[in-house]
């Protein structure tokens, strides 16, 4: 089949069996927006739950779910107010608007890194006109992606639709770390949904301006980019793409932080675990490419930046970014919110070093203060210089602020020996577009062919929405009550079963195949009676053997499978 035939086969299929929906159709839908439906919701979690068995499970990282609507402070700090936009242009006649660098992604390997200027200037050179009427296209202008909106009636404070969900573990940082007793490295992840105001989403669900997202932050000393694990996986096989020009080269992790290629082993081995995640979901190795940004593509806050790649019907797609945002999350938010967020390193050994002091003038305190003298002089040579703001201090006394200038304090050097120092953490973040995989997923696993005109999706059964499919042969004589007591014996949150007693077994078997079942049990005459008394037969999807079982070890059975044993050890 074409690209373009998968494409449009797999959505049809995702629309008719209940995977996705276009949002809004019956008011003739909106662009960039789609509606999980009862087997998408299904697989979207199996997929949650797979990146938290990882995530909680192994690497023993906490979980948080914060807002979706943030106050713009927030998203000022983070730079997304003045940083995060696409270049829009509008055309002259029909007004339509396009992303200027996708009209001339064809000229250009990387056209996202040019200026306005440029590509009006690309425009012109390559007498680029509108796709839609033919029109002359406008001048390139910069369009800010975020919701903006109004937090309370008649309020004056803006608010924005979050475009991630890292900034919501940011500003939790402080409770976060004294949930952590205080220590690095610290891992938090959480999934939701961000929202983008796509200029012209066009390519189904790998576009979307709401969207789900399962992000990984993991705070760690700057000094200290090791990772316990890192040797677990050091050997281990992964392709790179690195930002110096070269064509994909497969090396070990090991390998690719001795050369540089990638900057440190915690960096290294969450690129890997990217790749282990993927893979675990279905997605074909051969099919998945790590490809580091240019220096020029990387984003406003990255020290670097690999994307997990994966070649689908519209080609190379990211759909995972590993970056290393350095200090800069924690250190905005410092910076913008007056308060310190930082990490106290204690060292093996105390240390003599020379240290900046608040130090209190007794002789200005205790004539203006007289009796509290003592207790503001004792609270104020207890802040740090840090928390010195625009030349003042404020002390919080039984509830009441109380702000000090120069005249009664003064910040000196002294030498003394200290048990530590404080440190902005960096931060390593995988974050993970939920939807794109999803859409990765389904389309890596089908499998149709022409001849017979026969659809499968392969799917693993950790994803499959359906894990198994429940037949009686026909729906009578005891055979439809024996399946009724099977399905209910299997059903649970943790194995979706589906009871069909309409139409022939091979219609049945087809239907569990198209939307991805991994095994259907049924239910016959031999099951009553005869040597075979007590068994049912079980079909694996992907070969199509069939077994018989014992009726009463099914749900044992599909657990063992479940978990990893062969269909052809039963």
């Amino acid at each position: 089949m074409s690209k373009e035939a998968i494409n449009a086969d797999l959505l049809s299929l995702c629309k008719r069996r209940g995977f996705v929906w276009p949002s809004f159709e019956l008011y003739g839908g909106v662009a960039g927006m789609y509606d999980y439906g009862p087997l998408g919701s299904n697989m979207r979690n199996n997929i949650v739950e797979v990146w938290r068995d990882i995530y909680r499970g192994r690497e023993g990282f906490i979980e948080i779910d914060s807002e979706t609507v943030n106050p713009r402070e927030v998203f000022k700090a983070s730079g997304h107010v003045d940083e995060f936009a696409d270049l829009v242009t509008y055309c002259g006649e029909c007004e339509s608007a396009f992303r200027a660098d996708h009209l001339v992604k064809e000229f250009f390997d990387n056209p996202d890194v040019l200026s306005p200027k440029e590509l009006d200037d690309a425009f012109v050179k390559h007498e680029i006109k509108c796709p839609e009427c033919g029109g002359k296209l406008g001048q390139v202008e910069e369009f800010n992606l975020m919701f903006k909106t109004a937090i309370g009636p008649g309020s004056s404070r803006v608010g924005y639709l979050r475009p991630e969900t890292a900034q919501g573990i940011f500003v939790n940082y402080l409770n976060l770390y004294r949930y952590n007793r205080e220590k690095l490295p610290l891992g938090v992840i959480q999934t939701g949904r961000g929202y983008r105001n796509e200029i012209a989403p066009r390519q189904g669900m790998i576009r979307m301006r709401e969207f789900n997202m399962m992000e990984v932050e993991l705070f760690v000393d700057p000094d200290d980019k090791d990772w316990i694990r890192f040797r677990e996986i050091e050997n281990d096989l992964i392709a790179l793409v690195p930002n110096t020009g070269t064509d994909t080269v497969t090396m070990t992790v090991g390998e690719a932080v001795e050369k540089g290629i990638i900057a440190n082993r915690v960096l290294a081995y969450f690129v890997y675990t990217t790749q282990q995640f993927l893979t675990r979901l279905g997605i074909d190795p051969e099919r998945l490419r790590f490809r580091q940004h240019l220096n020029d593509e990387m984003a406003h806050y990255a020290m670097d930046c690999w994307d997990a790649e994966v070649l689908l019907s519209y080609g190379w797609i990211e759909i995972t970014g590993i970056a290393d945002r350095g200090c800069w999350d924690l250190s905005r938010h410092a910076e913008f919110s007056g308060t310190e967020l930082t990490h106290f390193k204690k060292f093996d050994e105390p240390r003599e070093m020379e240290v900046d002091k608040v130090k209190a003038k007794h002789k200005a305190l205790g004539p203006k203060f007289k009796e509290k003298a003592k207790t503001i002089a004792e609270a104020m040579e207890a802040k740090r210089p840090s928390d010195i703001k625009d030349g003042k201090l404020t002390l919080d006394l039984d509830g009441e602020d109380v702000i000090l200038d120069g005249e009664f304090f003064e910040v000196v050097r002294i030498r003394e020996k200290v048990s530590g120092e404080r440190v902005v953490p960096h931060v390593i973040e995988p974050s993970h577009g939920l939807d794109r995989i999803f859409y990765s997923v389904l389309e890596h696993s089908f499998k149709h062919d022409e001849k017979e005109d026969y659809t499968v999706l392969r799917l693993v059964p950790d994803v499959a929405p359906i894990k198994v499919g429940i037949f009686p042969l026909m729906e009578k004589d005891g055979l439809d009550d024996l399946a009724t007591d099977i399905y209910k014996r299997v059903h649970s949150p943790c194995m979706e079963a589906y009871y069909d007693g309409s139409g022939t077994i091979g219609k049945r078997y087809a239907r569990m195949d198209e939307v991805g079942t991994p095994w259907c049990i049924t239910v016959d005459y031999e099951s009553l009676e005869g040597p075979n008394k007590g068994t049912v037969t079980i079909r694996e999807r992907d070969t199509t053997a069939q077994k018989r079982i014992p009726s009463d070890s099914v749900p044992d059975i599909l657990r063992s499978l479940l978990s990893g044993m062969s269909f052809e050890a039963l």
